[in-house]
């Protein structure tokens, strides 16, 4: 039986509502004997986009979405990240950038309509996949499967989430035609029937019977995430076989429209890779092939945006691959918002096949060139960590992760002492690859190198007998696909210092985004720092803009790694020695101007340029691999040449 419908629709709705047909004769269905859907009676098909409002910033996604519409599209695709909602067990954020109800408001408005991918599981080169860090708290915890503390805990999540959507649902007179369940779960090794069955049922009790309730999988993925009662719909890219996979598609959907749930118009970035980009030509020549057939299409991504703070993902094909700051993903819509000639040329192909917007799309916005700026050094990081970590550290024997002490994402650090004097330099080493996922070394406050996960990274210390050697651990993004294993964060075994165990270790969880926002601003005295600072050190200074200004990406020519705050927002990491992302995108709404004081923060890991300066360009630079220091893995036993990915499976 369906729910009751909530007496009190979200006020941004009412307005909409007056203007559309009245609920009850609304329908959106599959004509399984014509291969076709219904929207209210008459033939459809939905010619979609993939936007995600968790990496476009509030103000700007009215822009985004009115542009997907004037492309010529029907329908808005998009996930919603668990993780970024329910930070904590039974807290919950609907505020903000989170707000995704404004966000279907905005899609009405732009006269689109919604397919919602809710998960539990989301993928998207997310932290994690969306599943909150959380769940690993408990250590044996069995992620997407029918465990009982993993169903607990989405029972709980989803008796919030779905009935705040209910009104929202097509026939309801919301904007929601459809809504997937799972996410690639023929991917996942589990191929746990019982658990897609479990999320089947709940979905149907709590949003009734009316919504169509679709999987999607790669074609190698159908027999374990096809589901009788399921819509099955398939992913794939202009490379592969259409006519193949859609053939393997009718064994387990063998009437009703086709569709590509993920048409991939670009692919992801991974640091110390080669940028990812796929030619218009094949793009459109596939978009137009399937519309040939009748097909209902998703483009994935149609604007792709940003991984904002820590929120990126990771992959894990071979060796542990994070995935960068910038998700442009070489889609039609840049990262910055701007069409690109493939937006013209599909809404070219679009045009042929329905009607499309009139008018023309708005030029690109007004871009900003500023600087070259001084940053001038705040102090290293241990200076402040009275201010990182105000509760004082958590005592161990041995290193506790992450989850363990409730640090989802950024960083920790690890401290203990020499018990004995090391007087020849010796090897400290972390056995079995249990650095999750890269470690910043200093013994008395001096930085001495580099571990990192999957890679034969050698460093020898030396110290008295009572030195301190602190461990700055930073998770660079859990698994979003690839293994999808429980990707627990830290020093999951003890270190070894020659042949000695490293006991007896204070964490201090970091509140680096806090000390940003909130102390630096006080203008903190300067703490006593090396003349020649190396190793993880705050750099900040202010700056005016005059006049309006606009959109800009900012370079850190001869920085290494770390993070950067412009008015204490996380803008991400940057990896400028990595590659292949050069710039961070910096959107316009973030900038004060008009002479207003900005500041801007950044914490490097590693070393400084001899002139620590930034610069503000008016253009991106995406496609710059300088060093190819990861190629030394630890599945090889030679140094190799590095060979590029293959660019399949999502």
């Amino acid at each position: 039986m369906a729910p009751k419908k909530p007496l009190c629709l979200p006020v941004l709705l009412l307005p909409l509502l007056t203007l559309l047909p009245q609920a009850d004769t609304r329908s959106f269905v599959v004509d399984r004997e014509n291969d076709r859907f219904l929207l209210d009676g008459a033939p459809f098909r939905y010619v979609s986009g993939s936007l995600h409002y968790f990496r476009v910033p509030r103000v700007l996604w009215a822009d985004r979405l009115f542009k997907m519409r004037m492309s010529g599209l029907n329908t808005v695709q998009f996930y919603v990240p668990w993780n970024y909602h329910e930070p904590e067990p039974g807290v919950y954020n609907f505020n903000g950038s989170r707000d995704l109800f404004a966000f279907l408001n905005e899609a009405s408005i732009a006269n689109l309509l919604v397919i919602l991918r809710p998960g539990p599981y989301i993928c998207a080169e997310w932290d994690m996949g969306g599943l909150p860090a959380w769940l690993l708290q408990k250590p044996d915890i069995h992620l997407r499967t029918s465990d009982p503390d993993f169903l607990a805990a989405v029972d709980s999540w989803f008796k919030v989430l779905l009935p705040k959507l209910y009104p929202w649902l097509y026939h309801n007179g919301g904007n929601i035609i459809s809504i997937q369940v799972e996410n690639e779960y023929g991917s996942y090794r589990a191929c746990d029937f019982s658990y897609m069955r479990h999320l089947a049922g709940l979905f149907r009790a709590l949003l009734g019977d009316r919504i169509l309730l679709f999987t999607t999988d790669g074609p190698e993925g159908l027999k374990c995430g096809s589901l009788q009662g399921l819509y099955t719909t398939v992913d794939f890219g202009p490379a592969d076989n259409m006519t193949k996979i859609f053939a393997l598609l009718r064994k387990y959907e063998p009437r009703g429209p086709l569709v590509n749930s993920e048409y991939y118009t670009g692919w992801l970035d991974y640091w110390g890779q080669s940028h990812s980009t796929r030619s218009v030509l094949a793009v459109t020549t596939g978009l137009e092939n399937m519309l040939k057939l009748g097909a209902s299409v998703n483009m994935y991504m149609f604007h792709g945006g940003t991984n904002f703070g820590f929120w990126n993902g990771a992959d894990e094909k071979g060796r542990f691959l994070p995935i960068t700051t910038s998700y442009d993903y070489d889609a039609p819509i840049s990262e910055a918002g701007d069409p690109t000639p493939k937006l013209f040329a599909l809404r070219n192909v679009i045009s042929e096949f329905q009607e499309i917007p009139l008018g023309p799309l708005p030029p690109p916005s007004p871009k900003m060139m500023f600087g070259p700026l001084t940053l001038h050094l705040d102090g290293d990081l241990l200076a402040f960590l009275d201010f990182l970590c105000p509760q004082g550290p958590i005592r161990s024997i041995l290193p506790m992760s992450f989850e363990a002490v409730k640090q989802d994402r950024g960083f920790v650090l690890y401290r203990t002492h020499l018990t004995s004097t090391v007087s020849e330099p010796t090897q400290f080493w972390v056995p079995n690859n249990r650095v999750h996922d890269r470690a910043y070394v200093m013994v008395d406050g001096v930085f001495q190198g580099v571990l990192e996960r999957n890679m034969k990274h050698q460093l020898f210390l030396m110290g008295k007998v009572g030195a301190k050697v602190d461990i700055l651990l930073e998770n660079m993004g859990r698994l979003s696909f690839g293994s999808n294993s429980s990707d627990f964060k830290g020093l999951l075994e003890p270190p070894i210092l020659g042949q000695t165990v490293l006991t007896q270790w204070l964490m201090f969880p970091l509140k680096v985004d806090k000390l940003v926002k909130w102390w630096f601003p006080l203008q903190l005295m300067k703490r006593s720092r090396h003349q020649v600072p190396s190793g993880p050190t705050f750099y900040s200074t202010t700056f005016q803009i005059l006049g309006e200004g606009g959109d800009t990406f900012l370079f850190l020519p001869g920085w290494t790694k770390g993070q950067v705050w412009i008015n204490g927002f996380n803008l991400g990491r940057y990896w400028t020695k990595r590659g292949p992302q050069e710039t961070l995108y910096v959107p316009r709404p973030l900038l004060f101007y008009r002479g207003a004081l900005n500041k801007i923060t950044v914490l490097e890991l590693e070393n400084v340029p001899p002139r620590p300066q930034i610069q503000f360009l008016d253009r991106p630079i995406l496609n710059s691999t300088l060093h190819k220091t990861y190629v030394y893995s630890l599945l090889a036993d030679t140094q190799s040449a590095f060979e590029p990915m293959e660019l399949s499976g999502h």
